[in-house]
């Protein structure tokens, strides 16, 4: 007779995912309370993956999980306000190019990554969208991609862009100190809170169970953003619930990178540069060409175009005293776009894919 391991129990796994979380919330931490773009996310995914990477069990139940994506949906739902709705009437032409850069961003990066790189369709188009780090790590679950490789091309991406816009801009002799945000209590309007997660929550379980690619963000995210857009909620969830569905995604991120190999990491760290270059090119080009043709303030137009964190961008704005609205609204339209799109096109183009043991990431993308 064999002996076979024993079966972990409930304590021990309650133990496990305290462990995790608390990796992740310190992670989340070292980048968050300095304003690093999606820090909180990304500071989560690397505390955690160097762990997991070092040979320590990390792990996140899936109901939990699952819960987090409710509530970054109905986060994300909150950037729609009734005012950037308005904005966004106002420079069509502008916001009509924006498409067509987002279109050949994100066909620039798929075709790179999958030429150059090796990667297989699924992950090479999720590593492409030029926003939602949040809900492409989700699809990449749901459609059996490559979750390490998706959220090291997204998370370079973001940081990427909040090191090196910044420095480029300052080069130019533009300084400014950042807005300090304000938002109003939501639990302080009980009906509201109510109606805004209540219905929200109602939304995703219908997307989930119609089989939405992504249906439990994507279904809170929708009902969100007409809440808010329509002006019938003003006020978001409380900033630590945001923060806790980010520490949560970014752990359960993390997990996957455990018993990844060095030399696979390194691969993927390669094409996510390639990626990140070859992504800044397209937007700089169609930033430039929009500037031109509408005689729009260049430095304005780049910041509407870059495909960065929302939060980043207009602070940046505001602090080089630029048209906020005018960046507000292409960064929510951008935002939009990649939100609405991902899941057709995901669908259209990639088949939700089996890995060799039935788990997600079974595909690897290959490092050349």
């Amino acid at each position: 007779m064999t002996d076979t391991p024993d079966k972990p129990t409930f304590q021990s796994e309650l133990l496990l995912t305290c462990e995790t979380l608390l990796i992740a919330a310190a992670g989340g931490a070292a980048l968050g309370l300095v304003g690093f773009p999606a820090g909180w996310l990304s500071g989560s995914i690397i505390a955690v993956s160097v762990v997991g990477l070092a040979g320590r069990p990390v792990r996140i139940p899936e109901p939990l999980a699952r819960l987090s994506y409710v509530v970054m949906g109905i986060s994300l739902g909150g950037a729609v306000t009734p005012e950037t709705l308005a904005g966004m009437a106002r420079w069509p032409l502008s916001l009509a190019i924006l498409l067509l850069a987002m279109i050949a961003l994100t066909g620039a990066v798929t075709v790179y990554l999958r030429a150059v790189h090796g990667w297989d369709r699924a992950t090479a188009l999720l590593a492409s969208f030029p926003g939602a780090l949040a809900t492409s790590l989700v699809l990449a679950v749901e459609y059996r991609a490559d979750v390490r490789a998706v959220a090291v091309a997204q998370t370079t991406r973001v940081a990427g862009l909040a090191i090196m816009l910044p420095a480029g801009l300052a080069a130019f002799g533009f300084t400014g100190e950042p807005m300090a945000r304000t938002s109003a209590a939501l639990l302080a309007d009980p009906l509201a809170f109510a109606l805004l997660v209540g219905g929200s929550s109602l939304a995703a379980v219908a997307a989930q169970w119609l089989r939405l690619p992504g249906g439990l963000i994507f279904g809170a995210m929708i009902s969100s953003a007409v809440l808010h857009g329509s002006g019938s909620v003003t006020a978001g969830l409380p900033g630590w619930l945001s923060i806790a569905s980010f520490i949560v995604l970014g752990a359960n991120t993390g997990a996957r990178f455990g018993n990844t190999d060095v030399r696979t990491l390194r691969h993927m760290g390669v094409a996510a540069l390639g990626a990140f270059m070859v992504g800044n090119v397209v937007a700089l080009g169609f930033a430039a060409l929009a500037a031109w043709l509408l005689e729009l303030s260049a430095g304005g137009v780049m910041l509407g175009y870059a495909p960065g964190a929302i939060d980043a961008m207009m602070i940046l704005a505001l602090a080089l005293h630029l048209d906020p609205a005018f960046v507000g609204a292409h960064h929510l339209a951008r935002f939009i776009m990649v939100l609405l799109s991902m899941p057709i096109l995901v669908r259209l183009i990639v088949r939700p894919q089996q890995s060799t043991d039935g788990k997600p990431g079974g595909n690897e993308p290959r490092g050349d």
